[in-house]
């Protein structure tokens, strides 16, 4: 079996009294039905600080996230957590994998091309983070704070909305009034982007793969192709335009 553990990705468990619920009220999804999903957590402004899945572990929740974001995560939540009976920490028995196809785990659940994503005791070796990054540029997706910025990009501009990272029907979650105010007005006026290498902006990038060949830019709408944009995003930028 080939290499599958995501090495850079790390988990997040919460243990306790009501983590749904706790979560709930803060991620941007809705995680009391089934799980995974892709969230997010927001400032109060809508701009996202931290993107993950969220899975569930029999009572228990796990955050799938970056692993150079854990401890800043772990950090964030214990904040709101306020006097809840609830414990949040990093859980090192195991690892996210993945597959760019076959029956093992899950659907990604952004987008079905991503391939199949599970949770399992870690496997030896130089694990998949490499074909797993230049899997989901090809596709056109973007996740992390090196491609969103630190709390600098709006969650809606993230593609959130095209790549099932939000729901307009849970209720209030940090941020939720901004982003709920562009959806109803369909007002996404820049978007998060992968181009080739040779289209780069430097005025727009977040990041650069010269390695694999692409840019992930922070671009106007109107300076986006639809023709050059994956299957995906082409009916949210008409809808913006």
């Amino acid at each position: 079996m080939p290499n599958t553990t995501l090495n850079d990705r790390a988990l997040v468990r919460l243990s306790g009294e009501d983590v749904r619920g706790f979560l709930q009220g803060l991620v941007t999804n809705d995680t009391s039905g089934n799980l995974p999903v892709w969230a997010a957590l927001l400032t109060a402004q809508g701009k996202a600080l931290f993107d993950f899945l969220i899975w569930a572990d029999e009572a228990d929740v796990l955050i799938d996230c970056e692993r150079e974001a854990a401890d800043d995560l772990v950090k964030r939540l214990t904040l709101y957590r306020l006097r809840r009976a609830i414990t949040i920490a990093l859980e090192p028995e195991l690892a996210v994998h993945w597959a760019p196809a076959g029956d093992l785990g899950v659907v990604d659940p952004r987008l079905a091309g991503l391939g199949q994503r599970w949770l399992a005791p870690a496997d030896e070796g130089e694990g998949a983070d490499a074909a797993w990054r230049a899997h989901r540029l090809a596709l056109g997706v973007a996740e992390g704070r090196a491609e969103f910025g630190d709390g600098a990009t709006l969650w809606l501009e993230c593609n959130a909305a095209e790549l099932n990272g939000v729901s307009f029907t849970k209720g209030c979650y940090v941020g939720q009034e901004n982003t709920a105010r562009m959806n109803w007005r369909q007002k996404v006026n820049r978007r998060i982007v992968v181009v080739p290498i040779a289209e780069a902006d430097e005025k727009r990038q977040m990041i650069a793969y010269p390695e694999l060949g692409w840019s992930v830019e922070h671009r106007r709408v109107e300076d986006i192709d639809p023709a050059a944009a994956p299957a995906w995003m082409r009916e949210g930028l008409a809808a913006g335009s």
